[in-house]
């Protein structure tokens, strides 16, 4: 508000309006009236395209292929789909969904006009003319070997009837009748995709949807595993062995994008697990690495639940619905017999082997020992021996790999650049999108060429190390040799604990003290080194954890170690999550975890980085942070946030999903940062306890302590600028996140109502199928390539940005997305920033693949994750000796 002194130099306000001249209308200034009035003019408006300037230019190339129009039809229609079995349930699996529409297109084709179509499996068809009636409702009947809904191989169950009942039985449930129901939705015009700016409109979902309905389509056809947009052909080439029984199987994303180029046809490789098919007890005995099947612990073989099985005598499918409780030769049921009149019954009792071999005559040469398989319901089993069952193909993997696994995956499944670019032409040539009848009936076409596309490369940000040295990386990358720690910190009240065996402590101790003091950190020799009692080498991990720790009380009672090393067996053990709930959340000590096969000279100088940052020290920061010459960030008090979540496993329904916030504190750095976590609901994105008020006067939410943290940190200053990271959104998400930020900036407004800072909001995505290539080279784009023109969102400020240099395989790029800008960054300063953001990071000497503070984030999310798998669901409070470290490092 104006003060009093300076109303009498205003001007007078005039009299009456002047004729002619209409009043303006004047808007609220920011951080007047309500959230959404203030938020939702940024989302609607969205701001265009900006692209930059800075860096040197490269031509790249780009996994995108030009469509092309040569006529055709101008809208498509769409239909919702029910389908039902006969008793009224609904049908919900896809591959039958697809299995009865197409039957139903075979049987009905004169009364629909013999016309394509395109079915996604679940409630939506589409076709290239209108069908006859808006609704229809039809009856479709499928051979139930082609339904896989079989219910008879053999009759197994109780009551069974003679061979002439048999035979009668196998004729009436051999088939199954459907009920199927067409409504019309609405039409699309196919035109409109060409309409709008830069050859594209938005609204154009439903035709993307639609184009990419006819691509899945056209795979299912070809027998291949679906999975969103991705596909999995059936060839054994893309199998690769993973152990346990569980392959990595390697197939194609392809999906429609409509970008500012134009419309382009996106493929890229994509893979995911599947159980290894074949003969099922091969696969046990793969899965729990034995090597005859009479060594497999039953007990262990729930993985087999629903899963699918093909039966060698009968060539039917059925699913596994569980085990038998005896053995092939003790389990019996009754079978009943009929005489030559089909009057004389006759009940018996017989063994599921004798059943086989003396009356179907089906020779087992392991089965007698071994339990059957069920694929009846528990009330009324059906058992077949094991010998029988064969595992189909392409099925899904779902729950958790190893990390062994995992590694495999990413070693057998990454590719050289050149390598993935033949990989795509050869597929692309292989299915030959344009014989599809739908596209063809739109008169498009798929350009075989790779996009060619302009990219910037911006050069590295300086670092700054100890003794005032400035350093140049190099290709991303730089070195601690010769150089110190910009801000080391010492540790001299520590102590080592060893659950591992073998192991020389004694030596690790003297070579961390060497190397601390090369990088300026003065490590004492450890108070005491724990090891753990053998007797307690078999016991649960919670229990050895517990038995440690009350060694270290009663050799320290009244004041514990302020660092403790721990060597664990094995990474990812299950001592982790106990280890850590101790360390963080009981007794607030700073703590490092050990592997005993990763402990060499390698893994330790990569250790030493992560305690430096875990007791208060800084190993590296930004030549800008100390001359403060970021733009826009340096001269005014600006605080960085990273927001996401993280779910658990689909193995463990019943862990919460964990939110993540991390903010950056001691402004003008921006390479220190602390965390704040929190539960919510399983798989809920949306971030719930950002802002909690219990009462008039208090706050419990994360928000809040963040903000109190940089208040602190930063000599009593509040932040007057808030650029918020959020990654894990994708597009159709972004609408939510505007109440993600009511709820910031009503934290803001709960500590002062007149407190109003402008906020800039960048989504990062990852999760995306555009890969950039050197068209001029075979190796990966340099790190600093930018791109935001031609292939990037046609609606929002957005660029691709590849920071790092990968290793392995071929680089991605993130996606980020400048959703609201209210501090006003230039399009040369965002990407700048998020540039230099992936140089902060203190985990290592590289530059990352995406900005640290989301990598924070995503690191304690994970963390914490893993505490509560051994745990329980119950998260406790971090301690407030550690709440404001950088713990997750």
């Amino acid at each position: 508000m104006a003060s009093m002194e300076l109303l009498p130099n205003l001007p007078p306000p005039p009299q009456e309006i002047p004729p002619g001249v209409v009043p303006m209308k004047v808007e609220l200034r920011k951080g007047c009236g309500s959230v959404r009035e203030r938020l939702r003019p940024n989302f609607n408006q969205m701001n265009g395209p900006r692209p930059g300037v800075k860096g040197k230019k490269i031509p790249l190339l780009t996994n995108y292929f030009r469509v092309c129009f040569q006529g055709g039809i101008s809208q498509l229609y769409s239909y919702s789909v029910n389908v039902y079995y006969e008793n009224g349930d609904p049908v919900t699996r896809s591959n039958l969904i697809r299995k009865v529409i197409h039957k139903l297109w075979e049987i009905y084709s004169p009364e629909l006009g013999g016309q394509a179509f395109a079915s996604d499996g679940q409630q939506r068809l589409f076709t290239t003319s209108p069908l006859p009636q808006n609704k229809q409702d039809f009856t479709v009947v499928l051979d139930s070997a082609t339904s896989k809904r079989s219910k008879t191989d053999g009759n197994l169950s109780n009551g069974e009837s003679n061979e002439g009942d048999q035979k009668r039985q196998k004729i009436i449930s051999r088939y199954k009748t459907f009920k199927v129901q067409i409504k019309f939705v609405s039409d699309i015009p196919f035109q409109s995709m060409l309409d709008g700016p830069r050859g594209v409109k938005s609204g154009n979902n439903e035709v993307l949807f639609a184009l990419d309905t006819i691509l899945q389509h056209s795979n299912a056809k070809r027998n291949c595993l679906l999975l969103c947009q991705s596909y999995f052909p059936n060839e054994m080439k893309n199998f690769m062995d993973l152990t346990g029984g569980i392959l990595g199987c390697r197939g194609f994303h392809s999906s429609f994008q409509s970008v500012q180029g134009g419309l382009f046809f996106n493929l890229d490789v994509s893979t995911t697990a599947i159980v290894q098919p074949g003969p099922l007890v091969n696969f046990l005995m793969a899965n729990q690495n034995v090597d005859n099947p009479f060594k497999i612990d039953w007990t262990k073989a729930n993985i087999l639940k629903n899963l699918r099985i093909k039966l060698s005598h009968s060539n039917r499918e059925h699913k596994i619905t569980g085990l038998s409780n005896r053995r092939c030769k003790e389990e019996k049921f009754l079978l009943q017999l009929r005489g030559s009149d089909n009057h004389n019954v006759q009940t018996v009792e017989v063994t599921v082997y004798d059943y086989f071999v003396r009356r179907l005559g089906i020779g087992l040469s392991y089965s007698s020992n071994l339990p059957c398989i069920n694929v009846g319901s528990q009330l009324h089993p059906q058992f077949i021996p094991v010998e029988l069952c064969s595992l189909v193909s392409l099925q899904r993997y779902k729950k958790e790999l190893s990390v062994h696994q995992r590694s495999l995956l990413v070693n057998k499944s990454s590719q050289k650049p050149m390598e993935l670019m033949k990989h795509l032409n050869e597929e692309l040539k292989a299915n030959n999108y344009d014989t599809d009848p739908m596209l063809g009936t739109f008169g498009i076409s798929i350009n075989k060429c790779f996009t060619e596309v302009g990219g910037r490369i911006l050069s590295p940000p300086q670092l700054r190390v100890g003794n005032k040295q400035d350093l140049a990386p190099r290709f991303s990358r730089w070195s601690f040799n010769d150089k110190i720690f910009v801000e080391p910190k010492g540790i001299e009240f520590w102590a080592v604990v060893n659950f591992s065996t073998g192991y020389d402590v004694r030596a690790f101790c003297i070579g961390m003290t060497k190397l601390g003091a090369t990088k300026g950190m003065n490590i004492r020799p450890p108070e005491f080194v724990f090891e753990e009692n053998a007797k307690h080498k078999k016991k649960l991990g919670s229990v050895r954890v517990k038995k440690m720790f009350e060694q270290i009380l009663s050799k320290f009672p009244k004041d514990p170690p302020r660092f403790l090393f721990c060597f664990l067996p094995k990474k990812f053990s299950n001592l982790y999550g106990p280890w850590k709930k101790r360390c963080l959340m009981n007794f607030g000590i700073r703590n490092q975890c050990i592997a005993k096969n990763r402990a060499d000279e390698t893994y330790l100088a990569s250790v030493i980085l992560k305690i430096n940052a875990k007791v208060g020290g800084l190993n590296s920061m930004l030549s800008a942070e100390l001359s403060q010459t970021i733009p826009l960030v340096s001269k005014v008090p600006t605080m960085i946030l990273a927001m996401g979540v993280t779910h658990a496993p689909s193995s463990r329904s019943d862990l919460p999903s964990v939110a993540a916030v991390v903010g950056s504190r001691q402004w003008p750095m921006i390479s220190c940062y602390r965390a704040s976590i929190c539960t919510q609901p399983p798989k809920t994105e949306t971030i719930h306890s950002l802002f909690r008020p219990v009462s008039d006067s208090e706050d419990t939410g994360i928000i809040r302590e963040l903000l109190m943290d940089f208040y602190a940190s930063s000599g009593n200053r509040r932040p007057e600028q808030i650029i918020i990271f959020r990654h894990g959104l994708n597009e159709s998400q972004f609408k939510q996140i505007i109440s993600e930020m009511e709820e910031i900036i009503k934290a803001c407004k709960f500590l002062d109502e007149t407190w109003s800072p402008k906020f800039t909001l960048i989504v990062a995505q990852r999760r995306h199928h555009n890969k950039l290539f050197q068209a001029n080279s075979s190796d990966n784009i340099p790190p600093g390539t930018v791109v935001d023109t031609k292939i990037c969102h046609p609606l929002y400020n957005n660029f691709y940005m590849c920071a790092h240099a990968a290793r392995v395989g071929t680089s991605r790029p993130i996606h980020y997305f400048v959703l609201l800008d209210e501090i006003g960054f230039s399009s040369d300063n965002v990407q700048e920033l998020v540039h230099c953001l992936c140089y902060v990071s203190q985990r290592c000497t590289s530059s990352i693949y995406e900005v640290a503070p989301i990598r924070y984030a995503r690191l304690a999310s994970a963390q914490m994750l893993e505490i509560m798998k051994t745990e329980g669901p119950q998260l406790p409070k971090l301690h407030k000796n550690v709440c404001n470290t950088m713990f997750f490092c």
